[in-house]
């Protein structure tokens, strides 16, 4: 066992843990782009369109919970491929019921679509893996604008995807647009198995050597931080730091929000602005989404500097002024509702990077069990926000397009409270573990 030699490097490591949550985080636009085709020819209500939309997003956050506790027994890349493949089985029922049946759907079907949007979201899980596994790979001082890289370019995904299918729906067609997309993922499932190297401290553990040993081998390889228990043993130890439970809550706002509005906004443009689902998908995509995810890297640098709860603070008022924009906006002032979203895009990338710098501060020892919390139930916000927002719609019509933006003002004013708070405590420590 002495002659073993670790595969990898922090840069491979961090090259493919942020291919696997690219490809698996494209879920996140599944339905946004047809939901007008779909709520036409399934008769959907708003509560139901909203439900379509976030679907994903339900499976998408809650198994990143003991999957991302997972990686602290065996690394990051069984768990990671694991979500992949059931993803890659969701897509393949979606593309086979679209290729036998679109578009002649039946309304019973409509929960089949449901179904197999739940499957498609276990790709959107991949994140708290991919975030435990790079920050196996990298020591602190470190982390914070490395897991700024693996996000915001992971995050890149819904974006881009958002803004190809549209054009594609137009070109190719629904059908085999969503077959293209089923072969996308099915390739990229199978290069991210092939080419992904957990940290050292696992790799040393798979070959039989010895714990104490593969501790001391992989710390003189760089790796500083080490699990110390197994997955329930890691979920239970960080969920034992009311720290954890603040930065779930403001990743519920931050990531969550920006998973419900990544295929909310595409819909508010299209009905609130009566506008092309092309172009529609075009101003999510740059206005929102690619925004959010490319000043993602800016957040996570800042955060070192700074301090996360500093950053955070000043993200979340970006987004509550952003929300307020919208609301004045309605659905009559383009150039308003536009600013509002590019305010609300950039406040939400800043503060997701500025959250995970966190991440490993507060709980340094079970930072797989506390990515999964709030990884997990923070991203439930995309599962749970859109539904409310189609509620507004129900009951105020267009003009619930704008008005359901009330939600975001409330979310951003308990999330400036909470940071605040933060900051007070632990602000002045800015990369300096909390001490258990």
């Amino acid at each position: 066992m002495e002659s073993f030699k670790v595969k990898g490097s922090p840069t491979i490591g961090l090259v493919m843990a942020t291919f696997g949550f690219f490809i698996g985080f494209a879920a996140v636009s599944l339905y946004g782009p047809v939901a007008k085709n779909l709520k036409e020819i399934l008769g959907l209500s708003g509560f139901l369109l909203g439900l379509l939309v976030a679907a994903p997003n339900l499976t998408g956050s809650l198994l990143r919970i003991p999957f991302a506790a997972w990686v602290d027994k065996v690394g990051g890349k069984i768990p990671l491929a694991t979500l992949l493949v059931l993803s890659v089985i969701g897509m393949a029922g979606l593309s086979t019921l679209l290729y036998l049946y679109y578009p002649n759907l039946e309304p019973w079907m409509y929960w089949l679509i449901l179904f197999f949007g739940f499957l498609s979201g276990c790709g959107i899980a991949t994140f708290s893996v991919g975030i435990a596994q790079t920050a196996y790979w990298f020591p602190e001082s470190k982390q914070g604008f490395a897991l700024g890289i693996y996000a915001g370019v992971g995050n890149l995904a819904p974006g881009i995807f958002g803004m190809i299918l549209p054009f594609a729906l137009k070109e190719i067609g629904l059908t085999t647009s969503y077959i293209l997309w089923f072969g996308f993922l099915l390739i990229g499932t199978v290069m991210y198995t092939l080419f992904a190297k957990d940290a050292p401290y696992f790799q040393l553990i798979k070959a039989g050597i010895p714990r104490e040993e593969a501790i001391k081998k992989a710390k003189e390889l760089g790796q500083e931080l080490i699990p110390t228990g197994s997955l329930i043993e890691s979920l239970k130890n960080s969920a034992r730091h009311i720290e954890t439970w603040a930065l779930v809550a403001l990743y519920f706002t931050s990531f969550g929000g920006f998973l419900a509005l990544t295929g909310w906004f595409i819909v508010f443009w299209v009905q609130s602005y009566d506008m092309e689902v092309r172009h529609a998908g075009l101003l999510m995509a740059f206005g929102f989404s690619l925004l959010a995810s490319v000043i993602r890297i800016f957040g996570g640098w800042v955060s070192d500097k700074i301090g996360g709860e500093l950053v955070s603070i000043i993200a979340f008022s970006m987004v509550l002024v952003g929300a307020i924009v919208i609301i004045i906006g309605g659905n009559t002032n383009f150039v308003v509702s536009l600013s509002g979203e590019i305010l609300m895009g950039a406040g939400m990338g800043i503060a997701n990077g500025a959250i995970f710098k966190l991440v490993p501060k507060y709980v340094p020892h079970a930072t797989g069990g506390a990515a999964g919390w709030v990884g997990g139930l923070g991203a439930f916000g995309g599962f749970v926000v859109p539904p409310i927002l189609g509620l507004f719609v129900e009951a105020h019509g267009v003009l619930g397009y704008s008005k359901g933006f009330i939600v975001y003002v409330i979310l951003a004013i308990s999330a400036i409270i909470i940071s605040s708070i933060l900051w007070k405590a632990y602000g002045k420590e800015i990369n300096k573990p909390i001490e258990e």
